[in-house]
This record gives C-alpha cells, sequence and structure tokens, in this order.
C-alpha cells in the first residue's frame, strides 16, 4: 500500500511523530475515505484515538492532537463520507453507525496499534461517535463526545415542543451544502425566507432531500426514533466522557444522554460549563472569570488513559457542573443534584404583565384571585431572540447570557417577576413553565424564558423554551386546537444551573415567538412548512385561583 511505503521511508528519516496523509480506507461497499494518521513513534504498538469530521481533517500535529501523540496515543483524523477527500455521498447520519464500525475495525488491524480504539471530538463529530458505538465494535474502548446530544429530532430539528430550529439548522445547512464557489446567504434574509418548504433552494440553489424529508415528519415519528441515539441507549457498553455548555443547544440532551447510561450502569462522566458550542466561556456580556476554563484535553486523555489503555485508576463519574451566579464547580452523582425540592412559582398581575412597565410578578403562594393577560403575536413582528443557548455560528447568531431587558419592552412580551431574594437561591436541573393559555387561532406558539434579574435592572437569560400548541399533548401526534379553548400546557424550558443571589429576583418571560432561534408560527393549523400567509393571534394567559400557571424551578437545599 503507497501509505505504508510512506511510513517506511518516513520511520527511516526521523524518530520524531510521524505524519501519513491521505490514506484511503475501504468501507463495506467500496467507498473509500480520506485518512490521516499520526504517530508517536516510528516502531510501536499503539492504542488509537479517532475522530470523524464532515468539517474537513486535521493534516498537521495540531497542539490539541500532540496532546494525545505525547501520551502515547496514535490519532486518526478522517473526512467523513461525502465530504472533503472522501468519496461517496453525504448523507449525514445515517451513514456514521457503519462508517465508523469499518473504519475502527481497519484501524484495530494495523501493524502500529495494539487494537484498542477510542474516540473524540465535538458537535457533528460527537454524533458520530455516539452512532458508532451503537454498532457495538469490541474494539472500541472509550468515547468523548461533547456538545453533540442524542436525539436528532430534539437537538438539531425540532424543540421538545415541535418547533423548527430555523436559525440553527438554515445556517448550519447553508455552510455545509451551498456551492463550493458561491458565498453562503445573509442570515436574515434566510430566516425570514418563506415558505420553509423552499428554503433549501434559496439557501443551497437546489432541493435537498433529507431537508424535504424533515419538514415531511414534524412530529416525532418512527422516522426519528428509528435516528435516535437516547432511544436506544440499552446498545451502548463503552465508558463515555461527554462534554456541554449551559449555552449551548445540545446540554439538555447531553444531560439526558448521561442519566442513561448511568442508569443503565455504563461508566459515565460529563462537565456542564458556562460554555456555548465552542466550550468557551468568552461569550459577549458574560461575567464568569477565570474559574470558568476547565483543562477539557487532559480530562479526556485521563478517560482514555483508565479506558482505552487501561493504565490508570477510573476517573470519577458523575457531574461536574458550573453554579453559574456563585461562579464555582460542583460535583454531584445525580442531575438535578440531590437533595432538592420542586418549588412552584406562580403567575400573576392585577393590570397586565405587558412588558416591563406591566405588573407581572411571581409569588410562591397560589393567587386566590383568577386574572388574565392578554397579548397579539403577529408573526410579521415576531420576538427577536438574543442569546441563550444557541448553535452553531456565533458570529452571526451569538449564543450567551445576553440582557433581555430590551426584549422585555416589547407589549407582547409578559414579563412576571419575584420579590428580591431574602436568602441565595441554587436552582439547578430542568426548568418547566405550566401555563392555562387561550388563543384565536386554530394553531400558535407559547415561549418561556427563565431570567436572573439583578438589583440594577440587569435581566439575564438562562434558559428557554416553546411550544407549539398542536403539541399540547406530545410532539407524537399533532391535535387540532379549538380557537377559545382554555388548555393547560407545559413548556420544556430548558436545563441550567444558577445562583439567584440575594438581592436578585426570579423572572420567567412569556410570548409565542422567539425568532429566529426557532420559526414563527403563522398561527394557521395547516403544514407550517408550506405556509406564507400570516395571521395574527390574540392570546390570553390565565393564572390564579383554578389556572395555576407557575414556573417549576429544582431548587438544591
Amino acid at each position: 500500500m503507497r501509505w505504508a511505503l510512506s511510513l517506511l521511508w518516513l520511520a527511516s528519516c526521523t524518530a520524531e511523530p510521524l505524519l501519513v496523509l491521505h490514506v484511503k480506507i475501504p468501507m463495506r461497499d467500496g467507498i473509500r475515505l480520506c485518512t490521516n494518521i499520526f504517530l508517536p513513534a516510528p516502531t510501536g504498538r499503539f492504542p488509537v484515538v479517532i475522530q470523524r469530521t464532515p468539517y474537513k481533517k486535521v493534516s498537521e500535529l495540531t497542539p490539541g492532537l500532540q496532546a494525545f501523540v505525547r501520551r502515547g496515543y496514535a490519532v486518526v483524523t478522517q473526512d467523513v463520507r461525502g465530504r472533503y477527500d472522501s468519496d461517496g455521498e453525504f448523507n449525514q447520519y445515517n451513514q456514521e453507525m457503519n462508517d465508523g464500525d469499518d473504519t475502527i475495525s481497519w484501524a484495530a488491524r494495523q501493524p502500529w496499534t495494539d487494537g484498542r480504539v477510542g474516540m473524540f471530538g465535538g458537535s457533528y463529530v460527537g454524533l458520530s461517535q455516539w452512532r458508532t458505538a451503537l454498532s457495538g465494535n469490541p474494539a472500541l474502548k472509550a468515547i468523548s463526545p461533547a456538545v453533540a446530544g442524542g436525539d436528532e429530532y430534539r437537538d438539531r430539528y425540532y424543540s421538545p415542543g415541535g418547533a423548527f430550529k430555523l436559525g440553527h439548522r438554515l445556517r448550519w445547512i447553508a455552510e455545509n451544502y451551498k456551492p463550493v464557489e458561491t458565498r453562503v446567504v445573509d442570515f436574515q434574509p434566510m430566516v425570514t425566507y418563506l415558505p420553509l418548504r423552499r428554503a433549501d433552494r434559496f439557501v443551497c440553489g437546489r432541493i435537498l432531500e433529507f431537508f424535504q424529508t424533515v419538514l415531511n415528519h414534524p412530529s416525532y415519528d418512527e422516522y426519528w426514533r428509528r435516528l435516535s441515539t437516547i432511544g436506544h441507549l440499552e446498545q451502548i457498553h463503552v465508558p463515555a466522557f461527554i462534554t456541554a455548555g449551559w449555552y449551548d443547544n445540545y446540554s439538555e440532551s447531553d444531560l439526558e444522554m448521561w442519566s442513561g447510561l448511568r442508569a443503565l450502569g455504563r461508566p459515565a462522566r460529563i462537565i456542564v460549563g458556562p460554555w456555548g458550542h465552542n466550550l468557551s466561556p468568552v461569550m459577549p456580556q458574560a461575567r464568569f472569570g477565570d474559574i470558568a476554563n476547565q483543562p477539557l484535553r487532559r480530562m479526556e486523555i485521563e478517560w482514555f488513559d483508565a479506558y482505552v489503555k487501561q493504565s490508570a485508576p477510573a476517573p470519577a463519574s458523575g457531574v461536574r457542573y458550573f453554579l453559574m451566579g456563585a461562579n464555582v464547580w460542583r460535583e454531584s452523582e445525580s442531575w438535578p443534584p440531590k437533595p432538592h425540592v420542586m418549588r412552584s412559582y406562580y403567575l400573576t398581575s392585577r393590570k397586565g404583565a405587558n412588558s416591563l412597565n406591566g405588573d407581572g410578578r411571581l409569588e410562591l403562594k397560589l393567587p386566590k384571585k383568577a386574572t388574565s393577560d392578554f397579548f397579539t403575536y403577529d408573526p410579521r413582528n415576531a420576538v427577536p431572540t438574543v442569546g441563550g443557548a444557541i448553535c452553531c455560528n456565533n458570529k452571526v447568531f451569538p449564543w450567551g447570557p445576553f440582557d433581555q431587558q430590551r426584549v422585555e419592552g416589547r407589549h407582547d412580551v409578559m414579563v412576571y417577576t419575584s420579590d428580591p431574594l431574602k436568602n441565595a437561591t441554587e436552582v439547578s436541573g430542568p426548568i418547566k413553565v405550566v401555563l392555562h393559555v387561550v388563543s384565536s387561532a386554530e394553531d400558535t406558539d407559547f415561549t418561556a424564558k427563565l431570567v436572573d434579574v439583578a438589583p440594577d435592572g440587569r435581566a439575564v437569560i438562562l434558559c428557554d423554551g416553546i411550544l407549539r400548541l398542536r403539541y399540547r399533548q406530545g410532539i407524537e401526534k399533532a391535535v387540532h386546537y379549538v380557537p377559545g379553548a382554555v388548555e393547560r400546557i407545559e413548556i420544556d424550558a430548558g436545563v441550567t444551573s444558577n445562583l439567584f443571589k440575594v438581592g436578585h429576583r426570579i423572572r420567567v418571560d412569556v410570548s409565542s415567538s422567539n425568532f429566529p432561534k426557532y420559526d414563527r408560527n403563522l398561527n394557521i393549523a395547516g403544514p407550517v412548512a408550506d405556509e406564507k400567509q400570516m395571521r395574527v393571534a390574540r392570546q390570553e394567559i390565565r393564572h390564579g385561583k383554578e389556572w395555576d400557571s407557575h414556573v417549576l424551578l429544582p431548587v438544591v437545599q
């Protein structure tokens, strides 16, 4: 083989780490994937760590890869099928189990390896690890997926409440499927383009079969169950070191993956920091300090030393999480941390909760008087996304702990705020918001956002969520809504860990749009992807007495 000859030549010339470029590895169907190999020394047998990416494989010994090589690992980087120098057609997640399985088997047979393999990397590269782990390849000893999630429906395309993740998906599609010679379409025209059904043609100039399929399956049906990793966790036996960020799109799913593996008795560790999708605490308006940084590569190598090399004691399992507000790291063997209580803060108002000028309140006791807040939702003037947990291009669609006062000044944003806290309150875990709602539309959305309000008025977003009213009984099936009917809905508002300090206030913002994080509901009952006509919806939030609208917070004792 040509690569073997190159390797022999290099071995005769140097005792430094060896680099072999553009090795074509055959898959089971004959397609060849282009691979680069980094060896710690000219001779010997080494454990291997593999990175399979759609974003162009590394061709030089970067500091991150050098850390592995210095620790005695061979490093393999590979373009996935249909990307850059690899053959075939890029079919996203569908291809990754078999191709990953074949790549591991190939690596384990090479004369420079001891037959033990690990995998590392984030985002899609993390997804490819989870899919490969489903194969059960015996040579795969450990994985280290970062900011990757475990469910294609809830992570990459739709929210847990059924709204399409518009800005996230269209930008990713535009960057990865546009013609090579063209520039990426500007973000604002991209996300405002209607109908969504034709957005692939607008951003890429062609019909994308996978995009059309996604739009044809807006409910969580068998198509999505087949693709879900979290739905097949019992097939994963390899130890997993997971990395997540509070301001990343995948944090909730990453924690669910960890919890599921631990429940099955698998070795699993997760670290969740005040980071976005790039695992960096450097974000606009972020104030976390140097402590927010962690030696993630060193932790990853220690995990591989234990489970790939099998030369070191097993690191601690459990959750290492960053408690924002206090800006400290905590350890827990459970998520949410124990002991904790689920505490309800009830929504109420007298004259109306519209905007910061309203009198919306959060109270620990259910108000005795039934009241309502009213607002108009016009998809032509949707509430803009301002930070939060977003993916995946921070330059055009920034994530992070942004101040929400700008959007809270709108009349179509209901603002409910607690009294200043007399005791510091740690909230760590999933956030749920229960609302009793009425709409004039046959379908619409309701959004909820958890906010930490400082004494100076700064209102920092912690997490948020959305529910498409047709999915009020679950994302498995759309159920028609009768305009004017009162419905009790539950919004999955994401996950966080935050210390509300003494003097700070807890706030929940409620509206009907968070655009372009999620697509706009055009207030029409038909297929959202095919609509262009927009209608105005009159919305009502009921609270007090029999209408127990509230936010449910996991308060750590």
